[in-house]
Protein backbone atom coordinates (compact mmCIF):
# COMPACT_ATOMS: atom_id res chain seq x y z
CA UNK A 1 0.00 0.00 0.00
CA UNK A 2 1.42 3.39 -0.97
CA UNK A 3 1.11 6.35 1.40
CA UNK A 4 3.63 8.65 -0.28
CA UNK A 5 3.86 12.03 1.36
CA UNK A 6 2.02 11.10 4.57
CA UNK A 7 3.21 12.12 8.04
CA UNK A 8 5.45 9.82 10.10
CA UNK A 9 2.69 8.47 12.36
CA UNK A 10 0.42 7.77 9.39
CA UNK A 11 3.16 5.91 7.51
CA UNK A 12 3.89 3.81 10.60
CA UNK A 13 0.25 2.76 10.93
CA UNK A 14 -0.97 2.59 7.33
CA UNK A 15 2.00 0.95 5.58
CA UNK A 16 0.73 -2.62 5.24
CA UNK A 17 0.97 -5.56 2.84
CA UNK A 18 -1.83 -6.09 0.34
CA UNK A 19 -4.92 -7.68 1.91
CA UNK A 20 -5.64 -11.31 1.17
CA UNK A 21 -8.97 -12.66 -0.07
CA UNK A 22 -10.10 -12.56 3.58
CA UNK A 23 -9.91 -8.73 3.62
CA UNK A 24 -8.30 -8.63 7.07
CA UNK A 25 -7.86 -5.21 8.70
CA UNK A 26 -4.60 -6.11 10.49
CA UNK A 27 -1.87 -7.93 8.60
CA UNK A 28 -1.81 -11.73 9.05
CA UNK A 29 1.25 -13.77 10.06
CA UNK A 30 2.83 -15.78 7.26
CA UNK A 31 4.33 -18.67 9.21
CA UNK A 32 5.71 -20.52 6.22
CA UNK A 33 9.25 -21.52 5.33
CA UNK A 34 8.63 -21.46 1.58
CA UNK A 35 6.26 -20.40 -1.20
CA UNK A 36 4.87 -22.29 -4.20
CA UNK A 37 5.04 -21.48 -7.90
CA UNK A 38 2.34 -21.47 -10.57
CA UNK A 39 4.37 -23.45 -13.10
CA UNK A 40 7.91 -24.18 -14.31
CA UNK A 41 8.33 -20.80 -15.99
CA UNK A 42 7.19 -18.96 -12.85
CA UNK A 43 9.75 -20.89 -10.83
CA UNK A 44 12.55 -20.23 -13.34
CA UNK A 45 11.79 -16.51 -13.62
CA UNK A 46 11.56 -16.15 -9.84
CA UNK A 47 14.97 -17.72 -9.21
CA UNK A 48 16.44 -15.69 -12.07
CA UNK A 49 15.20 -12.55 -10.23
CA UNK A 50 13.21 -11.50 -13.30
CA UNK A 51 10.22 -10.95 -11.02
CA UNK A 52 9.94 -9.78 -7.42
CA UNK A 53 8.21 -12.44 -5.34
CA UNK A 54 8.61 -14.48 -2.17
CA UNK A 55 10.54 -17.71 -2.60
CA UNK A 56 11.91 -18.72 0.80
CA UNK A 57 11.54 -17.05 4.22
CA UNK A 58 15.30 -17.08 4.80
CA UNK A 59 15.44 -14.01 2.59
CA UNK A 60 11.90 -12.88 1.82
CA UNK A 61 8.56 -13.10 3.63
CA UNK A 62 5.47 -10.84 3.53
CA UNK A 63 5.89 -9.96 7.22
CA UNK A 64 9.55 -8.98 6.98
CA UNK A 65 8.80 -7.15 3.72
CA UNK A 66 6.12 -5.07 5.46
CA UNK A 67 8.49 -4.23 8.31
CA UNK A 68 11.28 -3.24 5.92
CA UNK A 69 8.94 -1.02 3.91
CA UNK A 70 7.80 0.77 7.08
CA UNK A 71 11.33 1.44 8.32
CA UNK A 72 12.49 2.55 4.87
CA UNK A 73 9.69 5.13 4.78
CA UNK A 74 10.50 6.25 8.32
CA UNK A 75 14.22 6.65 7.59
CA UNK A 76 13.96 7.92 4.01
CA UNK A 77 15.83 4.83 2.75
CA UNK A 78 15.68 3.02 -0.58
CA UNK A 79 15.98 -0.59 0.61
CA UNK A 80 16.55 -2.76 3.67
CA UNK A 81 16.92 -6.19 5.24
CA UNK A 82 15.44 -7.47 8.54
CA UNK A 83 17.55 -9.57 10.91
CA UNK A 84 17.14 -11.94 13.84
CA UNK A 85 18.88 -9.48 16.20
CA UNK A 86 20.56 -6.10 16.26
CA UNK A 87 24.01 -7.68 16.31
CA UNK A 88 23.24 -9.88 13.31
CA UNK A 89 22.35 -6.65 11.49
CA UNK A 90 25.65 -5.04 12.55
CA UNK A 91 27.78 -8.06 11.62
CA UNK A 92 26.04 -8.85 8.34
CA UNK A 93 26.12 -5.24 7.15
CA UNK A 94 29.82 -4.84 7.85
CA UNK A 95 30.81 -8.30 6.61
CA UNK A 96 28.92 -7.80 3.35
CA UNK A 97 30.83 -4.61 2.56
CA UNK A 98 34.33 -5.41 3.85
CA UNK A 99 37.07 -7.36 2.09
CA UNK A 100 40.23 -8.82 3.63
CA UNK A 101 42.73 -6.00 4.06
CA UNK A 102 40.11 -3.27 4.50
CA UNK A 103 40.10 -0.76 7.35
CA UNK A 104 37.27 0.67 9.47
CA UNK A 105 37.22 3.91 11.43
CA UNK A 106 34.81 3.79 14.36
CA UNK A 107 33.83 5.89 17.32
CA UNK A 108 35.23 4.50 20.57
CA UNK A 109 31.77 4.85 22.09
CA UNK A 110 29.95 1.85 20.64
CA UNK A 111 28.03 -1.13 21.99
CA UNK A 112 30.30 -3.68 23.70
CA UNK A 113 29.52 -6.51 21.27
CA UNK A 114 30.26 -4.28 18.27
CA UNK A 115 33.60 -3.41 19.87
CA UNK A 116 34.35 -7.13 20.29
CA UNK A 117 33.53 -7.67 16.61
CA UNK A 118 36.11 -5.02 15.64
CA UNK A 119 38.83 -6.15 18.05
CA UNK A 120 38.53 -9.96 18.17
CA UNK A 121 36.77 -11.27 15.06
CA UNK A 122 37.47 -8.94 12.12
CA UNK A 123 41.25 -9.08 12.72
CA UNK A 124 41.05 -12.83 11.92
CA UNK A 125 40.05 -11.75 8.39
CA UNK A 126 42.71 -9.03 8.23
CA UNK A 127 40.24 -6.20 8.73
CA UNK A 128 41.63 -3.47 10.98
CA UNK A 129 39.85 -0.82 13.04
CA UNK A 130 40.98 2.58 14.31
CA UNK A 131 38.99 4.42 16.97
CA UNK A 132 38.27 8.12 17.37
CA UNK A 133 36.97 9.96 20.41
CA UNK A 134 33.23 10.60 20.06
CA UNK A 135 33.79 14.10 21.44
CA UNK A 136 36.65 14.96 19.06
CA UNK A 137 35.78 14.41 15.39
CA UNK A 138 38.97 16.23 14.37
CA UNK A 139 40.83 12.97 15.04
CA UNK A 140 39.12 11.14 12.17
CA UNK A 141 40.99 12.44 9.14
CA UNK A 142 44.33 11.57 10.75
CA UNK A 143 43.20 7.94 11.02
CA UNK A 144 42.20 7.52 7.37
CA UNK A 145 44.37 5.10 5.37
CA UNK A 146 44.36 4.18 1.66
CA UNK A 147 42.45 0.98 2.57
CA UNK A 148 39.85 2.68 4.81
CA UNK A 149 36.37 1.77 3.59
CA UNK A 150 33.84 2.45 6.38
CA UNK A 151 33.16 5.23 8.90
CA UNK A 152 31.00 3.82 11.72
CA UNK A 153 29.37 5.45 14.74
CA UNK A 154 26.43 5.46 17.16
CA UNK A 155 24.61 8.60 18.23
CA UNK A 156 23.49 8.97 20.95
CA UNK A 157 26.12 6.56 22.20
CA UNK A 158 25.71 3.51 24.41
CA UNK A 159 25.85 3.91 27.39
CA UNK A 160 27.24 7.42 27.88
CA UNK A 161 24.66 9.25 25.68
CA UNK A 162 27.31 11.30 23.91
CA UNK A 163 26.09 12.99 20.72
CA UNK A 164 28.03 13.05 17.44
CA UNK A 165 27.44 15.63 14.71
CA UNK A 166 25.98 13.64 11.80
CA UNK A 167 26.52 16.41 9.25
CA UNK A 168 30.18 16.71 10.16
CA UNK A 169 30.70 12.94 9.97
CA UNK A 170 28.97 12.83 6.59
CA UNK A 171 31.23 15.61 5.21
CA UNK A 172 34.33 13.66 6.23
CA UNK A 173 32.99 10.41 4.76
CA UNK A 174 32.05 12.05 1.47
CA UNK A 175 35.38 13.88 1.17
CA UNK A 176 37.29 10.60 1.49
CA UNK A 177 34.87 8.29 -0.30
CA UNK A 178 33.96 6.28 2.80
CA UNK A 179 30.75 4.34 3.44
CA UNK A 180 29.07 6.14 6.35
CA UNK A 181 27.10 3.82 8.67
CA UNK A 182 25.15 4.92 11.76
CA UNK A 183 23.68 2.78 14.53
CA UNK A 184 20.46 4.73 15.23
CA UNK A 185 19.14 2.40 17.94
CA UNK A 186 18.95 4.93 20.82
CA UNK A 187 17.09 7.53 18.76
CA UNK A 188 14.78 5.40 16.57
CA UNK A 189 13.65 6.76 13.17
CA UNK A 190 11.06 8.87 15.00
CA UNK A 191 13.63 11.06 16.73
CA UNK A 192 16.42 11.05 14.15
CA UNK A 193 16.88 10.19 10.47
CA UNK A 194 20.64 9.97 9.79
CA UNK A 195 20.16 9.58 6.01
CA UNK A 196 18.87 13.16 5.92
CA UNK A 197 22.24 14.24 7.32
CA UNK A 198 24.30 12.18 4.88
CA UNK A 199 24.49 8.61 6.23
CA UNK A 200 24.61 5.82 3.64
CA UNK A 201 23.23 3.05 5.86
CA UNK A 202 21.33 3.02 9.15
CA UNK A 203 21.24 0.07 11.57
CA UNK A 204 18.74 -0.59 14.36
CA UNK A 205 18.33 -3.12 17.11
CA UNK A 206 14.56 -3.51 16.81
CA UNK A 207 14.71 -5.27 20.18
CA UNK A 208 14.85 -1.89 21.91
CA UNK A 209 12.43 1.03 21.46
CA UNK A 210 11.14 -0.22 18.12
CA UNK A 211 9.48 -3.18 19.86
CA UNK A 212 9.22 -1.27 23.12
CA UNK A 213 7.92 -4.07 25.33
CA UNK A 214 10.86 -6.44 25.66
CA UNK A 215 9.22 -9.22 23.65
CA UNK A 216 11.30 -10.00 20.57
CA UNK A 217 14.85 -9.89 19.23
CA UNK A 218 15.18 -8.09 15.90
CA UNK A 219 17.53 -5.99 13.81
CA UNK A 220 17.27 -4.06 10.57
CA UNK A 221 19.56 -2.24 8.16
CA UNK A 222 18.23 0.30 5.65
CA UNK A 223 19.78 2.77 3.24
CA UNK A 224 21.20 3.14 -0.25
CA UNK A 225 19.80 0.69 -2.78
CA UNK A 226 23.23 0.00 -4.24
CA UNK A 227 24.82 -0.81 -0.88
CA UNK A 228 21.79 -2.70 0.38
CA UNK A 229 21.95 -4.96 -2.67
CA UNK A 230 25.37 -6.15 -1.46
CA UNK A 231 24.08 -6.52 2.10
CA UNK A 232 21.02 -8.41 0.86
CA UNK A 233 23.07 -10.89 -1.20
CA UNK A 234 25.36 -11.64 1.74
CA UNK A 235 22.41 -12.00 4.14
CA UNK A 236 20.40 -14.14 1.69
CA UNK A 237 23.19 -16.72 1.68
CA UNK A 238 24.30 -16.60 5.33
CA UNK A 239 20.81 -16.84 6.83
CA UNK A 240 20.47 -14.29 9.69
CA UNK A 241 16.88 -13.41 8.71
CA UNK A 242 14.17 -12.26 11.09
CA UNK A 243 11.38 -14.75 11.77
CA UNK A 244 7.92 -13.97 10.32
CA UNK A 245 6.37 -13.92 13.80
CA UNK A 246 8.90 -11.43 15.20
CA UNK A 247 8.54 -9.31 12.06
CA UNK A 248 4.77 -9.24 12.58
CA UNK A 249 5.18 -8.24 16.26
CA UNK A 250 7.64 -5.50 15.38
CA UNK A 251 5.50 -4.13 12.57
CA UNK A 252 2.57 -3.81 14.98
CA UNK A 253 4.87 -2.14 17.54
CA UNK A 254 5.88 0.53 15.04
CA UNK A 255 2.25 1.65 14.84
CA UNK A 256 2.62 3.09 18.36
CA UNK A 257 6.30 4.14 18.14
CA UNK A 258 5.63 7.88 18.04
CA UNK A 259 3.26 8.04 21.01
CA UNK A 260 5.44 5.69 23.07
CA UNK A 261 8.70 7.52 22.37
CA UNK A 262 7.08 10.88 23.14
CA UNK A 263 6.28 9.61 26.64
CA UNK A 264 9.69 7.96 27.07
CA UNK A 265 11.37 11.27 26.26
CA UNK A 266 9.06 13.28 28.49
CA UNK A 267 9.77 10.97 31.42
CA UNK A 268 13.51 10.83 30.72
CA UNK A 269 13.89 14.61 30.65
CA UNK A 270 12.00 14.93 33.95
CA UNK A 271 14.22 12.26 35.55
CA UNK A 272 17.41 13.85 34.20
CA UNK A 273 16.34 17.28 35.51
CA UNK A 274 15.59 15.77 38.92
CA UNK A 275 18.95 13.98 39.09
CA UNK A 276 20.87 17.08 38.00
CA UNK A 277 19.80 18.83 41.20
CA UNK A 278 20.35 15.82 43.49
CA UNK A 279 23.12 16.14 46.08
CA UNK A 280 24.05 12.44 45.85
CA UNK A 281 24.66 12.50 42.10
CA UNK A 282 28.16 13.24 40.77
CA UNK A 283 27.02 14.01 37.22
CA UNK A 284 24.15 13.31 34.83
CA UNK A 285 24.05 13.22 31.02
CA UNK A 286 21.01 13.47 28.79
CA UNK A 287 21.04 15.01 25.28
CA UNK A 288 18.22 17.47 25.91
CA UNK A 289 19.63 18.80 29.19
CA UNK A 290 21.21 22.20 28.57
CA UNK A 291 24.24 20.96 30.53
CA UNK A 292 24.96 18.25 27.93
CA UNK A 293 28.17 19.21 26.06
CA UNK A 294 26.50 18.62 22.68
CA UNK A 295 23.04 19.93 23.54
CA UNK A 296 22.85 22.22 20.50
CA UNK A 297 23.88 19.42 18.11
CA UNK A 298 21.29 17.12 19.71
CA UNK A 299 18.58 19.74 19.13
CA UNK A 300 19.70 20.16 15.50
CA UNK A 301 19.44 16.48 14.57
CA UNK A 302 17.01 14.99 17.11
CA UNK A 303 13.33 15.64 17.82
CA UNK A 304 13.81 14.83 21.54
CA UNK A 305 16.47 13.27 23.76
CA UNK A 306 15.53 9.58 23.84
CA UNK A 307 14.86 7.26 26.75
CA UNK A 308 18.38 6.78 28.20
CA UNK A 309 19.80 8.80 31.08
CA UNK A 310 23.36 8.19 32.35
CA UNK A 311 24.60 9.29 35.76
CA UNK A 312 27.04 8.46 38.54
CA UNK A 313 26.24 8.11 42.21
CA UNK A 314 28.67 9.85 44.57
CA UNK A 315 30.81 7.33 46.42
CA UNK A 316 31.99 5.25 43.47
CA UNK A 317 31.56 1.53 43.06
CA UNK A 318 30.34 0.76 46.59
CA UNK A 319 27.70 3.52 46.46
CA UNK A 320 26.65 2.30 43.04
CA UNK A 321 26.27 -1.27 44.33
CA UNK A 322 24.13 -0.05 47.24
CA UNK A 323 21.98 1.91 44.81
CA UNK A 324 21.35 -1.14 42.60
CA UNK A 325 20.57 -3.33 45.60
CA UNK A 326 18.12 -0.70 46.83
CA UNK A 327 16.04 -0.61 43.63
CA UNK A 328 12.53 -2.03 44.17
CA UNK A 329 10.24 -1.02 41.29
CA UNK A 330 12.62 -0.61 38.35
CA UNK A 331 14.08 -3.70 36.65
CA UNK A 332 17.72 -4.74 36.89
CA UNK A 333 18.40 -5.81 33.33
CA UNK A 334 20.85 -5.26 30.46
CA UNK A 335 18.09 -4.38 27.99
CA UNK A 336 16.73 -0.92 27.19
CA UNK A 337 13.83 0.71 25.39
CA UNK A 338 11.22 -1.30 27.30
CA UNK A 339 7.88 0.00 28.61
CA UNK A 340 9.30 -0.91 32.02
CA UNK A 341 12.12 1.27 33.36
CA UNK A 342 15.46 -0.52 33.58
CA UNK A 343 18.65 0.25 35.49
CA UNK A 344 21.93 -1.19 34.22
CA UNK A 345 25.54 -1.19 35.42
CA UNK A 346 27.43 -1.03 32.09
CA UNK A 347 30.88 -1.79 33.55
CA UNK A 348 29.76 -5.22 34.75
CA UNK A 349 27.20 -6.05 32.03
CA UNK A 350 26.91 -4.56 28.52
CA UNK A 351 30.53 -3.34 28.41
CA UNK A 352 32.16 -5.91 30.70
CA UNK A 353 34.25 -7.34 27.82
CA UNK A 354 36.11 -4.02 27.57
CA UNK A 355 39.18 -3.50 29.73
CA UNK A 356 39.11 -0.86 32.48
CA UNK A 357 41.27 1.37 30.27
CA UNK A 358 38.94 0.91 27.29
CA UNK A 359 35.90 1.74 29.41
CA UNK A 360 37.55 4.83 30.88
CA UNK A 361 38.48 6.00 27.37
CA UNK A 362 34.78 6.19 26.46
CA UNK A 363 33.63 7.64 29.77
CA UNK A 364 32.29 4.46 31.37
CA UNK A 365 33.26 4.76 35.01
CA UNK A 366 32.89 1.89 37.47
CA UNK A 367 30.03 3.73 39.14
CA UNK A 368 28.12 4.75 36.00
CA UNK A 369 24.40 3.94 36.00
CA UNK A 370 22.36 3.72 32.78
CA UNK A 371 18.61 4.17 33.19
CA UNK A 372 16.28 3.29 30.35
CA UNK A 373 13.30 5.38 31.37
CA UNK A 374 10.03 3.57 30.77
CA UNK A 375 6.36 4.42 30.58
CA UNK A 376 5.43 4.15 34.26
CA UNK A 377 4.24 7.34 35.95
CA UNK A 378 7.28 9.59 36.37
CA UNK A 379 6.49 10.15 40.07
CA UNK A 380 6.86 6.41 40.73
CA UNK A 381 10.11 6.20 38.72
CA UNK A 382 11.62 9.09 40.68
CA UNK A 383 10.35 7.74 44.02
CA UNK A 384 12.09 4.39 43.47
CA UNK A 385 15.39 6.05 42.51
CA UNK A 386 15.10 8.42 45.45
CA UNK A 387 14.61 5.62 47.98
CA UNK A 388 17.47 3.61 46.42
CA UNK A 389 19.77 6.63 46.75
CA UNK A 390 18.61 7.12 50.33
Amino acid sequence: MSNKGKQFETEAIRTQMERSQNLEHSSPIYMTSSFVFEDAEDMRASFAEEKARNIYSRYSNPNSNELIEKVCKMEGAESGFAYASGMSAVFSTLAALLDAGDHVISSKSIFGSTHTLFTQFFPKWNVGTSYFDANDLSEIEGLIKPNTKILYAETPTNPGVDVLDLEELAKIAKKHGLIFIIDNCFATPYLQQPIKFGADLVIHSGTKLMDGQGRVLAGITVGSGELMDKVYRFSRITGPALSPFNAWVLSRSLETLAVRVDRHCENALKLATYLEDHNQIEWVKYPFLKSHPKHEIAKKQMKAGGCVVAFEVKGGLDAGREFFNGIELLSLSANLGDARSIVTHPASTTHSKLSTEEREAVGISDGMVRVSVGLEHIDDIIADIEQALG
